[in-house]
């Protein structure tokens, strides 16, 4: 089993609005550190661009409705990339560049190895997440049994 993650965001600007130039210049370098993480599996690319990111990839049709969709072995290896790494930086500035949603905008949830989870299939994780609250079929950071794979359903 693997460790899918999704987490959206809405940004304050367009992506060549200058609100946002200082995340969107980081975006690669960021990736590209994700990418060579021990435990990294697999990430939603867009259309390869320098300094896009995924952002082409857009929720619902809004332009600045962006999201990141990524694999990885297990929790302590996305943990040690999302808060002992320069990720940690920006994460700790997500206000400046992003809208506060009011509701879950981070899932994690456990996949067969091999599975490449679909856009589709991550905002259905978070929409159970938001339905429910955190349990094996679609947890955060707070769920006490994140830790060990769980439901795949």
């Amino acid at each position: 089993m693997h460790l899918a993650e999704l987490n959206i965001g809405r940004l304050v600007a367009d992506t060549d609005d200058p609100r946002v130039a200082e995340f969107m210049a980081a975006l690669d370098k960021v990736n590209g550190l994700g990418k060579r993480m021990p435990g990294f599996v697999w990430m939603m690319e867009g259309s390869g661009e320098p300094g896009t990111g995924n952002t082409e990839t857009k929720i619902g049709g809004d332009p600045r409705f962006v999201a990141n969709l990524t694999v990885w072995d297990d929790l302590p290896s996305l943990r040690r990339f999302v808060f002992d790494t320069l990720h940690r930086r920006f994460l700790d500035r997500r206000a400046a560049w992003f809208e506060v949603l009011g509701e879950h905008h981070f899932v994690m949830w456990w996949v067969p190895d091999g599975h490449r989870p679909t856009l589709e299939e991550g905002l259905a994780r978070l929409a159970r997440l938001s339905a429910e609250g955190p349990g094996p079929a679609a947890f955060d950071w707070s769920w006490p049994g994140a830790a060990e794979p769980g439901v795949i359903a």
